[in-house]
């Protein structure tokens, strides 16, 4: 069984047509937004926080607004997050609309953001079922939003080129009306999960604890989002330490990690089977803080990228993530730990960015790059033992709580 079994399904292939619609609006809109906020403003900090504001919601909006993604009906989220993302950006493009509004607006999409991503990714067991079929699909959403990283930065770039700031974003509300379209369309009604009745926050916040309670969840999240903390520290700080090389080099460094990531995800998902995947989870994620170490000697360009390509192999850990994660949570809870899955996948790259970035202010970025891999290394060994102790449940029946 491989990637075309996953596009055989009908309505998987609508989720992956509206998520490559969606990702590339993403991308673009942050690049037309830091644009025109540096054109109004002339500067780079404010242009800078639009990116940052990306990322810092998640924490909030995958917190307080998780039981979203199970007490209403799947399609109903998807489509409404889409639609708010589209409002959000045809406010931006408005003519004399003030920063801080900007901003705001900035904030309200990047807070539904991590709504959509676990609803769409539990939304992803109704489609494809809990097995096989649910890890490719998880691995296509991947492979899509890595490779809209490097589509959006080109298309926003082109479209810079020819057209004004506020025009992209009018081109990014197309996209995600389309995305809600698809989504419309393409999926069927479902449904929500039983047992998410009360008021919105006191559902999400149960939801937590429950998931925080169970050793094996608790493990497997942390599993998820400790390697990509150490991950990021040398993306995040390929700026500086491509300073004084040549111009395309910055572009070519900063495409190694997702090249690295889609390869190695596309290869795992055509060639090894679950059982494949599984073995390799964890020597994978011990793997993926390994190429760092090699910033010790301060490589050059092309060695950099090299190391950059292994970097974003090591994100193939997650494919036998995956299918332990959908074995450990029960149905109930499903949306709800996929939306703290990717909250907190956002938070802590976005920490280890910002911890990377302060480290950098009073020590050698090639240090820092050698360091976090390092530190990286030992934090992820530990999550291990976590893992390893708590094996014996994904082996056995759930128990009945």
């Amino acid at each position: 069984m491989g990637y075309r079994a996953v596009f055989a399904v009908r309505e998987f292939r609508a989720v992956f047509a509206a998520h490559a619609l969606s990702t590339l609006g993403v991308v673009v809109a942050e690049i037309a937004l830091s644009v025109l906020v540096y054109g109004i403003t002339g500067s780079p900090l404010l242009s800078a926080l639009t990116y940052a504001l990306g990322l810092l919601p998640y924490a909030l909006g995958g917190t307080l607004l998780s039981s979203v993604a199970d007490r209403f009906p799947a399609r109903r989220v998807l489509v409404v997050c889409d639609l708010i993302c589209a409002a959000c950006a045809l406010g931006m493009a408005a003519p004399g609309m003030p920063v801080v509004a900007l901003l705001v607006l900035r904030v309200v999409t990047a807070a539904v953001s991590p709504v959509f991503q676990g609803t769409r990714a539990a939304t992803l067991g109704d489609v494809l079922g809990d097995g096989e079929l649910f890890v490719l699909g998880r691995s296509v959403i991947r492979i899509v939003g890595q490779s809209g990283q490097l589509v959006g930065f080109g298309v926003g770039g082109l479209l810079l080129g020819v057209v004004s700031a506020r025009a992209v974003l009018v081109v990014t509300v197309v996209t995600f009306l389309g995305s809600a379209l698809l989504l419309r369309l393409g999926t069927l009604a479902r449904p929500a999960r039983p047992g998410s009745g009360g008021t919105l926050l006191r559902s999400s916040l149960s939801g937590l604890r429950l998931l925080f309670a169970d050793r094996r969840i608790r493990a497997l999240l942390l599993l998820s989002w400790v390697p990509p903390m150490f991950v990021v520290v040398s993306e995040a700080l390929m700026t500086p330490y491509a300073a004084g090389l040549a111009p395309g080099w910055l572009g070519l460094l900063m495409c190694g990690m997702p090249i690295g990531a889609i390869l190695s995800q596309s290869l795992a998902g055509s060639l090894l089977g679950p059982r494949g995947r599984a073995r390799l989870t964890l020597p994978v994620a011990v793997f993926s803080s390994l190429p760092a170490l090699g910033y010790v000697f301060e490589p050059g360009p092309g060695w950099a990228l090299l190391l950059q390509v292994l970097t974003g192999f090591g994100i193939a850990y997650t494919l036998g993530l995956d299918q332990w994660f959908v074995a450990a949570v029960p149905e109930e809870l499903r949306g709800r730990a996929m939306t703290v899955m990717t909250a907190g996948l956002m938070t802590a790259q976005g920490l280890g960015m910002a911890l990377a970035g302060l480290a950098a202010e009073f020590f050698p970025v090639h240090q820092v790059i050698y360091g976090g891999g390092v530190v990286g290394l030992v934090c992820v060994l530990a999550v291990l033992r976590l893992v390893r102790r708590t094996e014996d449940r994904t082996l056995s029946p759930r128990p009945a709580r």
